[in-house]
């Protein structure tokens, strides 16, 4: 039997969902990623390809620690804020292959709380 590759298996799940949706001037893409020890999210609009806006638990005011709940519920607020003072109101939500609960739920629940729409 084959070992399962955890890591092939979302690249294989987020290629399917990036298929499905894209980020436009009017309504960019929000992505997320988790490493252990860092939570990331940018607002991308995939048609000019760039990044507009982005957040991290690498800067400062986080703290050290690993990718929990926690530190994902900071990020998606500080995106949502910057996304307000940018006049994007409306995203896509790309989840990157990974579940939704937990760590996403919560990026993506505070960043709805913050005034995103998705």
């Amino acid at each position: 039997m084959a070992t399962i590759n955890r890591k092939a298996i979302r690249a294989r799940i987020h290629s399917r969902i990036r298929q499905k949706l894209g980020g436009t001037a009017q309504r960019p893409r929000l992505a997320v990623y988790f490493s252990n020890t860092n939570v990331y999210a940018q607002i991308i609009d995939d048609e000019a390809g760039k990044t507009i806006v982005s957040a991290s638990t690498k800067e400062k005011g986080y703290g050290a620690g690993k990718a929990n709940s926690e530190h994902a519920a900071k990020v998606g607020a500080a995106i949502a804020e910057r996304a307000a003072a940018k006049n994007i109101t409306a995203v896509v939500f790309d989840r990157a292959g990974f579940t939704f609960h937990g760590k996403v739920k919560a990026l993506a629940d505070a960043a709805r709380e913050k005034g995103l729409q998705f």
